[in-house]
């Protein structure tokens, strides 16, 4: 994003490159090997490699670093418990992502099931818009997305998101952090990075990008944000 890159080169004081890959998992090996500074992670990866990596600042959503996983099916099926959604081909977005895969793989933990014996049939999109995508277009009958995303695209694209409807919200979690290796604790450009993103909101390009991305600002993050998630990963793992 040029408005964002622009912001961070001119808050930081030296140029910034983003890099975008098409999966989580290739994000994260990058940062944990150290080949990035600093990425925006799911929570679900940040939790996994918890031991390499620092938090940097956490988005903040309506007032808080926190967001919400949903269930959702097609607007005009008639469903109201995740339990109806037994049977379905269900989209997730990325096996490395908490709202689009982990939360939905605990909610089954929890109750003794697992995806490939609840649903007909499971696929991954990568990217929680395809997952709503998926859903309307009826390539899958039910999807697990990131109600953050599902919100944002409701508002920019109400055509295709009011073609689906939310089934089943999660509790709330950590929002997905910015994150950098540990192996880079004390590095003076980290600390800019962190500085630049959570005094973004009271600088005139900073409120620009906040508007685009409808979020509120960065804050500080500590680990016990995603505590939660943690327990995820920990019921998942002890189902098998």
């Amino acid at each position: 994003m040029a408005l964002l890159r622009a912001y961070l080169t001119e808050a930081i004081g030296e140029p910034v490159e983003l890099v975008s890959r098409r999966t989580y998992q290739e994000i994260t090996a990058l940062l944990v090997a150290g080949q990035l500074h600093a990425a925006w992670i799911c929570g679900y990866p940040y939790v996994q490699f918890k031991s390499d990596l620092d938090l940097v600042a956490a988005p903040s959503w309506h007032g808080k670093p926190l967001y919400q996983s949903y269930l959702i099916a097609a607007a005009d099926r008639p469903v109201d418990r995740w339990e109806d959604l037994k049977g379905d081909i269900h989209a997730f977005s990325d096996p490395d992502s908490n709202s689009g895969f982990l939360v939905t793989r605990a909610l089954l933990a929890e109750n003794g099931l697992k995806p490939e014996g609840f649903f007909a049939r499971t696929f991954y999109t990568y990217g929680h818009r395809n997952v709503i995508r998926a859903v309307a277009s009826g390539l899958a009958q039910s999807g697990s997305v990131d109600g953050y995303v599902w919100d944002v695209t409701r508002e920019m694209e109400p055509d295709l998101v009011n073609q689906t409807r939310i089934v089943r919200r999660s509790e709330w979690l950590g929002f997905p952090p910015v994150a950098s290796p540990r192996a880079l604790a004390g590095d003076p450009r980290i600390a800019r990075l962190k500085a630049a993103l959570t005094a973004m909101d009271r600088h005139e390009e900073g409120r620009k990008v906040l508007a685009l991305l409808r979020l509120d600002g960065f804050v500080a993050a500590e680990p016990a944000l995603f505590d939660t998630i943690a327990a995820k990963v920990d019921t998942v793992r002890r189902f098998g």
